[in-house]
Parts: structure tokens; C-alpha cells; sequence
């Protein structure tokens, strides 16, 4: 599990527990990740840890929203058990919007899901309308 002061984790109402980060701001901090995925336009540096590609261009939405939300519900079970991270370039737009969307899926109402990842996690997260407007219609 997470340690209590691992950088960008973002504790969900059901205990679990997520960590976000920015890939441009260098290496994974101990403790390493079990599982990652990792939202980006095209396919990320590999790690040492098994992971997970999310096709996700900058200030976009998935290319495949099906896929998205299978992708975020498989992360949301192994975080019960494992270090779960989600990673874009910056660690906000599209991490954050994603962590929305497991917020959502751990019950968080979808209409209160932004401002509770910007509360407990950035209070940058989630960058444009577009993907405000995605997690606000996530189910």
C-alpha cells in the first residue's frame, strides 16, 4: 500500500487510495508503483512495473471512452490491494480528470467528482470544460 506522505495520493471515500503525478516531473518516488496507467497520445517510457496505456491526447478526452472506463474500473479494484498510479505529462488535465472518474465510480456524486479531486488531490486537476463536462457525465 501507499505510504501516508507519498506525494499525490488521493485518498477516495471507500479508503482507497491513488496516486496521480506529472510524467515531466521525472522518476516515480518510492514507493514504487505496483500498476500504472498512463494517459498520453502516444505510448509511454517503459517501467519496471506493470501498466496500463490509456491512448489520451493533452487537453483531450480518451480516443476510446468504452475502454476508459473498463481501464478505470480495473485500477479502481486493484487499488484495494496494490499501489495504483495514473500519470499524464503535467499530472493534472487528463490524471486528474481520470481521477475524477474514479471518484465517480467510488461513489462520489458525478456533478461534486471535480471539486472533490481538486480538494484531496489538485486544486488544478481537471484543466479544461470538455473534461469537466466528461466526468460530470462519467457513469
Amino acid at each position: 500500500m501507499w505510504n501516508d506522505d507519498t506525494p499525490g495520493l488521493l485518498t477516495l471515500p471507500s479508503g482507497r487510495r491513488v496516486r496521480g503525478r506529472g510524467l515531466r516531473n521525472g522518476p516515480a518516488a518510492a514507493p514504487l508503483p505496483t500498476y500504472g496507467v498512463y494517459l498520453l497520445g502516444s505510448e509511454p517510457p517503459a517501467v519496471e512495473w506493470e501498466s496500463r496505456w490509456l491512448r489520451w491526447p493533452d487537453f483531450r478526452l480518451p480516443a476510446d471512452r468504452a475502454l476508459a472506463r473498463t481501464v478505470f474500473a480495473e485500477a479502481l479494484e486493484r487499488a484495494e490491494s496494490e499501489r495504483v498510479e495514473f500519470a499524464c505529462a503535467g499530472g493534472r488535465g487528463r490524471t486528474g480528470t481520470a481521477l475524477a472518474c474514479l471518484a465517480v465510480l467510488d461513489g462520489v456524486p458525478a456533478s461534486s467528482a471535480v471539486a472533490y479531486v481538486r480538494e484531496h488531490y489538485d486544486r488544478h486537476a481537471v484543466e479544461t470544460p470538455w473534461q469537466k463536462r466528461y466526468v460530470v457525465r462519467f457513469h
